[in-house]
């Protein structure tokens, strides 16, 4: 009986070491994976912070010209549109990667 013991605890450690090899492989590729995610959405960021939008001069705000571009509150329409385009981005992207 002591054989029997031994061997089903060898291959329950066994088995252990293989999940547990599996669980690190996975953790690894998640951590890559993550850190691929927070390039992207940092090159998103600056891509965002540089935006400028035609007609970008010296407007009065809410008055813009005929043929100039958009006035100073349909920029900040379209950059606040962006900002929550991209923390939604975020927020998807953190929630899908959180699934341990």
């Amino acid at each position: 009986m002591p054989e029997a013991d031994e061997r089903n605890g060898s291959d329950v450690l066994s088995v252990l070491e293989q999940s547990v090899e599996k669980l690190v492989a996975q953790l690894t590729e998640c951590r890559k994976e993550n850190e691929l995610l927070k390039s992207e959405v940092s090159s998103l960021q600056e891509i965002l912070r540089s935006f400028k939008l035609p007609g970008s001069g010296g407007a009065t705000p809410g008055l813009t010209p005929a043929g100039e571009g958009f006035s100073e509150y349909e920029k900040l329409q379209v950059k606040q549109k962006l900002a929550l385009i991209l923390q939604k981005i975020e927020r998807e992207l953190r929630g899908d990667h959180v699934r341990f």
